[in-house]
Formats: structure tokens, sequence, C-alpha cells
């Protein structure tokens, strides 16, 4: 039984430093590296290769904060990971979901996950309300 609990909480204690290591490390971009551009067409780069996609203004906020390592917003064309949900409906779906605003949400999550990824990259007031703006855009479509 003590076996059974000392591995138990090692795994959950070497599982959540490596699910805390990609999140904190995993966004981080080099500085003197060059990122492709993707063109909207066709979502190439200029080497043919796939890129991550962000065609509309609105949702270079979501690259910004690293939002799309998780999360695609498709109706602003914006492709990113599919371990999250889709935030296309997001701006209308949250407090339904969560039991709060939107803002609120994204000030305290209360889902583990995102409130894990907030606490390690907080949001100031101004990209909370850029985020907001994005996702009403993104349910009005």
């Amino acid at each position: 039984m003590k076996q059974s609990l000392l591995i138990f909480l090692l795994s959950a204690v070497i599982g959540l430093a490596g699910g805390y290591t990609y999140f904190h490390f995993a966004n981080k971009e080099p500085a003197k590296e060059k990122q492709p551009v993707a063109t909207e067409q066709n979502n190439e780069t200029s080497t043919g290769q796939k890129a991550t996609a962000v065609s509309s203004k609105e949702g270079e906020i979501f690259k910004q904060k690293g939002c799309i390592a998780c999360h695609s917003i498709s109706k602003l064309n914006v492709q990113g990971g599919t371990t999250g949900p889709d935030l296309s409906n997001a701006y209308k779906e949250v407090e339904g979901k969560h039991g709060k605003p939107i803002e609120e949400f994204l000030k305290a999550p209360t889902s583990a996950v995102m409130s894990g990824v907030i606490k390690s990259n907080p949001l100031t007031d101004e990209e909370r309300a850029a985020i907001i703006q994005a996702l009403k855009v993104a349910s009005e479509k």
C-alpha cells in the first residue's frame, strides 16, 4: 500500500512538473530566430512548409500570448493546437460552462489547466480586453 501511494505521488509530481515545463517554455521564441510568415490563401510559408496561421488582426493576440499552442479559433482563421477547445464561441459559452463571465474567467480561471497557464503567464488588462474583443468578433461571425 505504501509503495503504491509513493509511486502514485511520484508520478503525479513528475507529470505536473512536465506539464509546467511544457507550458512555461513551449511558447518562448529565440530572440534572433525569424519565424516564417503564413499566407492567408494556402497557409504555407515561402519555403512551402506548413505554418500556424494567424490571418486576422484579431487573431494576433492569441499568437502573442501563446494561446494557439493549445487552441484554434476557426472563425478567425487561426489554426493552433488541438489540445484545448476551439475558442470561436468562447465569448458566448464561457459563462455557461465555467460559471463566470469571460473577463472574470480570464482573471481567475475555474479549470485546472487554464488556472496553471494564466498563473504562469498572467494577462494585463489591455491583453485581456484584446482577447475579449477578438472572441466577441469571432462569436459574431
